[in-house]
């Protein structure tokens, strides 16, 4: 039951789209969930993968474990604060722009749970 993470914070990125990259390593071994992410077009995954990277990385150090013996067994996309701006619209109005950001939390371990 060993258990490594890693948390980005404030990822330009909205929640539903970077959830769609999520799903794609989700319970998958680490070598596999990183070549999806790698070859997936997705501009989560690009972002995703950077925190796998890490979570790998801190096992390695933390653990005392190979990369090939890793599982991904929980990735959480959390909605972050919104930005919010605004765009002229007709008649004086305005139209509300949501800039949303999310927190991505990628756990790794040894056994799959």
């Amino acid at each position: 039951m060993n258990k490594a993470f890693a948390i980005s914070k404030y990822i330009r990125i909205s929640p539903r789209k970077a959830r769609l990259a999520a799903g794609l390593i989700r319970g998958r071994s680490v070598p596999h969930a990183t070549s999806q992410l790698l070859f997936s077009s997705l501009k989560g995954g690009r972002l995703l993968k950077k925190t796998l990277d890490s979570a790998v990385a801190n096992a390695e150090t933390q653990l005392n474990v190979r990369r090939e013996d890793l599982i991904v067994c929980e990735v959480r996309v959390d909605g972050g604060p919104v930005f919010k701006r605004a765009k002229p619209k007709n008649r004086g109005g305005r139209h509300a722009i949501l800039k949303r950001t999310s927190h991505f939390t990628v756990v790794v371990s040894t056994d799959k749970e």
